[in-house]
């Protein structure tokens, strides 16, 4: 569950819509634009970011973390690991995250942002209405986690707490943009739609992985309690405790390579062997050693409530490098932001206005409202009324913002 210690709280933000036509393709890399389209459908052999991007690094032969087991002993050695996922209903909730997969074409909306709206990225998103939440059909109060993923362009777009409004736009606590084809990192100390500032998806279990016969990156898990510290990929953390045997998020666990894995399913082992090579990334305080997963009625409850006879001490902490805290977070320069101009600024109704825009040193850009994120360098809009454009340029140290208006006469 998301910790209520999560730091750098802010205000809410909302953000206005209309129609736009960019100016040119955001063109996807890789099998991205072959993915299925739908709730939960098949990535197809896609895998989300580039190979060398640290869910997808092959740990299976690094070195143990000197602090390791240190640290399975604050997690408790005999705790045992719990598929957070699986089929049917508990409590009349799915069980686990799910997702959708959606076209280029499907219409962008506002999201409006509620606590962590200065570390969110605006949108608009192309989240439909009945976008499934986690623990739909009866959602509740919990994370309320929306994972969308848009094929055409290669985007990834996730909610915390995503509430739906009856005009089709949504309100969420947080919100995050990735792109799938870059190793996209968010500021040092921000959060995302997840605790550790980490994407979610990519850290699901999914069955159609498991039925092809292999997981090819690491998988999201959780603990109860964390340190007031980060580790690479992730960039935040959740916690005001300063033990250094307390998990910072981001460690990576790795099942030990010793452990037998011949006995259980096969389905768990495919599970498992990923767990030899990619481990598991912490991402956010909950139930200990708590997987996360997509709710699929293919899975089989029976052969993943064998995974449980795990505990923390089959595990080790894979070397974990640098460990960032108060003290020691990177300091560096934000985007420039060089030009951000209309053309023309002035237009009748619905005519057309080219937005272009000049940057340096960010990873990731969006354009609010109506265009999103873009990898581009301009955009045609056509308000049907006066509307103040707004630039958005991020990288590892922070965001830069510049606006632009242009005038419906």
């Amino acid at each position: 569950m998301k910790s209520t210690l999560r730091l750098f709280l802010t205000c809410a933000a909302a953000l206005a819509f209309s129609t736009v036509a960019l100016a040119q393709t955001d063109a996807p890399t890789g099998a991205c634009s072959g993915m299925s389209l739908g709730p939960g459908a098949s990535l197809n052999g896609f895998v989300p970011f580039p190979a060398d991007n640290l869910w997808n690094t092959d740990v299976s032969n690094m070195p143990a973390d000197p602090n390791s087991a240190n640290i399975i002993h604050f997690i408790g050695d005999t705790v045992t690991v719990h598929p957070d996922f699986g089929a049917g209903l508990y409590q009349g909730s799915t069980i686990g995250i799910p997702y959708q997969i959606e076209a280029g074409s499907q219409p962008k909306v506002t999201v409006k942002l509620g606590v962590y709206a200065e570390e969110s990225d605006p949108g608009p998103m192309p989240i439909p209405g009945n976008a499934l939440i986690e623990g739909y059909p009866h959602p509740g109060s919990g994370d309320r986690h929306v994972l969308v993923l848009e094929k055409d362009g290669c985007w990834l777009y996730e909610l915390y707490h995503g509430v739906p409004l009856k005009n089709g736009q949504w309100n969420a606590a947080s919100a995050a943009i990735w792109d799938m084809t870059t190793n996209e990192q968010r500021p040092y100390t921000w959060t995302s739609a997840d605790a550790a500032g980490l994407p979610v998806f990519v850290g699901l279990a999914r069955y159609d992985e498991v039925a092809g016969g292999a997981i090819n990156h690491a998988l999201r898990f959780t603990v109860p309690a964390t340190r007031q510290a980060f580790v690479a990929p992730a960039s935040h953390w959740a916690s005001s405790d300063n033990n250094p045997d307390a998990p910072p998020m981001g460690m990576r666990l790795r099942l030990k390579a010793s452990f037998d894995i011949s006995g259980f399913p096969t389905d768990d082992q495919v599970i498992l062997t990923a767990l030899k090579k990619y481990g598991l990334i912490l991402a956010d305080n909950g139930s200990a050693i708590y997987i996360s997963g997509v709710p699929d009625n293919r899975w089989n409850n029976n052969d993943l409530d064998q995974l449980k006879t795990l505990n923390a001490s089959d595990f080790e902490v894979v070397q974990m490098g640098t460990i960032y805290t108060p003290t020691n977070v990177p300091q560096g320069p934000s985007p420039v932001i060089l030009s951000f101009t209309a053309n023309p600024s002035t237009v009748p109704p619905g005519m057309p206005a080219t937005l272009s825009w000049s940057t340096s040193g960010g990873l990731y850009t969006i354009v609010s409202p109506t265009v999103g994120p873009t990898r581009t360098n301009s955009a045609v809009v056509q308000p049907t009324k006066t509307t103040t454009y707004k630039l958005y340029v991020t990288n590892q140290f922070g965001r830069t913002t510049k606006s632009v208006k242009v005038t419906v006469q």
